[in-house]
């Protein structure tokens, strides 16, 4: 269970936008419901644009690349008396790197931990045949542990025609595993998801909310703004550079009308710089300007922001490179976290506060309205360009760290 859920209103956020620690569990209307969801599933079935889907704002970032979701992002949603705390799984995959180890690792680690599992595939119809289950979705399924709620989610069912052949596919799966239920759903349409709340509610434990009713995550604003910028590499890249990118949130300072923030795009080779900066820092800008668009909607504030460049060879099987970038957690990190949580603590003593003290990063007033709509137009997004009178300003420089 995470320690430090994110905020969803500005008052909540930490003034250099790091993650902050949550004051006490809300209270809640008796009796309630509240519990944990893994999505699993291999890379690219659509666990992200469901869950952007089940929580109406677009959290997750989506790409056509497989292995886009690298961390474990919590999705919170609270209808009345019942709270479902998703959680969105990078998709387990055939490890090549020590990032693709961690990965695994933070799926197979949900399974365990979680409520209660969506095990998501997709009906991949060819040539009018009837789907057949992959041999990646059997290796899943068998870590599952046997006693756990599990709901079989097959997305992309409007591919199949006729709907007849879903059957077989279906009956497939039902020989492998004994599922709680199974869910037919569209996650791009949004089609079926009332019905996978619907389903989950049944195997949520009874108690207390673990989140405030206003959260939305449990990440925090910076990290978000990484990931749009990741976001952005990957819709404008191919091959084997959108792999290799990394984004490291180098300042944020909040200021009462502009935030500004400076972030570095890590890449694997010194080849791919030039890929990423552009014909005269065409690209970069591109990036840049989408990312401050999508950081603005959901800071409601201008943003400045400063990119920069840095060739980082092999960070992905680097561990120490690998704790700074976040990706896990080393040693300084962890120094780090158990400071901060002292003197949050602290700082509630002070005032009489209960439980663990610091403010989340993530609530929905962060998020404008502009922000929940996700349209597929949007989701095929070639390159912005920079509004008339922008609101804030995106500068972009090729110029690296020191080593």
């Amino acid at each position: 269970m995470p320690a430090s859920p994110a905020s969803r209103s500005k008052s909540a956020r930490s003034k250099d936008g790091s993650r902050a620690r949550t004051a006490a569990r809300a209270p809640v209307r008796a009796p309630g419901r509240a519990g944990t969801i893994a999505l699993l599933g291999r890379p690219n079935v659509g666990k992200s644009t469901l869950l952007n889907a089940i929580l109406g704002e677009r959290i997750a970032i989506v790409s056509h690349h497989p292995q886009t979701t690298r961390d474990r992002i919590a999705g919170i949603l609270t209808r009345e008396n019942t709270q479902f705390v998703f959680f969105d799984t990078p998709g387990v995959h055939r490890a090549k790197s020590k990032l693709g180890e961690r990965m695994n690792e933070l799926a197979s680690a949900a399974a365990e931990d979680c409520d209660v599992v969506l095990f998501m595939t997709d009906a991949d119809v060819r040539e009018g045949k009837a789907p057949s289950i992959r041999e990646e979705d059997r290796t899943i399924l068998a870590s599952i542990p046997e006693n756990k709620p599990t709901i079989l989610l097959v997305n992309k069912i409007d591919r199949v025609q006729p709907r007849a052949l879903l059957f077989p596919f279906l009956e497939a799966y039902g020989a492998l595993r004994s599922f709680d239920a199974v869910v037919p759903v569209s996650a791009l349409k949004a089609d079926g998801v009332e019905r996978i709340l619907t389903e989950i509610a049944k195997h949520l434990p009874e108690g207390e909310h673990l989140y405030g009713e206003e959260e939305l995550s449990d990440k925090p604003v910076r990290f978000f703004v990484s990931e749009f910028i990741r976001e952005q590499v990957l819709r404008r890249t191919r091959e084997e550079v959108p792999h290799g990118v990394a984004v490291s949130v180098d300042s944020f300072e909040e200021g009462p009308k502009v935030v500004r923030i400076a972030v570095t795009v890590h890449v694997a080779k010194d080849s791919h710089k030039a890929i990423i900066i552009g014909d005269g820092g065409k690209m970069l800008r591109e990036i840049g300007i989408a990312a401050r668009r999508r950081a603005e909607q959901m800071i409601g504030q201008q943003v400045h922001l400063e990119t920069f460049v840095r060739a980082t060879p092999r960070w992905f099987d680097d561990p120490a490179r690998l704790a700074d970038l976040g990706y896990i957690e080393g040693e300084k990190g962890r120094t780090k976290r158990r400071s901060a949580a002292r003197k949050a603590q602290q700082a509630k003593a002070k005032k009489g506060l209960p439980g663990r003290a610091g403010a989340p990063a993530l609530k929905t007033s962060h998020v404008t309205p502009q922000s929940t709509q996700a349209t597929k137009k949007d989701a095929q997004e070639k390159g912005p360009t920079e509004p008339r009178g922008g609101a804030g300003k995106t500068r972009s420089n090729a110029r690296g760290h020191a080593s």
